[in-house]
């Protein structure tokens, strides 16, 4: 016995490089109200070592202003980098950061 099922005619099937774009997207809107509350700690930090703020609380590692304006400036550059994905832009090229003493040019 031979049993055929007919099936529908659905969407045809689309190869896409780029996965999870609205993924991205989501996340990247988390990041940047993350990133902003991140960057208002260092400046009450920066602010309370002036004496303009009242005390500020943490202590340790994240009593530093200069580790809550870090931590604003990669989770800002991930969540630029995450828009750019999303949206289907190119990402930046980070190739072009050195470090260190220059590479003699090959002749």
């Amino acid at each position: 016995m031979i049993v055929r099922v007919k099936l529908r005619k659905g969407r045809a099937i689309v190869r896409n490089r780029r996965k999870n774009t609205q993924l991205a997207l989501a996340g990247a809107a988390l990041l940047y109200p993350t990133s902003l509350m991140a960057y208002v700690l260092g400046v009450w930090r920066l602010a309370s070592d002036m004496g303009a703020a009242g005390e500020f609380t943490a202590y340790g590692l994240l009593s530093h202003w200069q580790v809550w304006m870090g931590i604003g400036a990669l989770l800002n550059g991930a969540a630029f980098v995450l828009t750019r994905y999303g949206r289907g832009e190119d990402l930046p090229d980070l190739g072009v950061l050195r470090f260190g003493k220059p590479r003699p040019e090959s002749q």
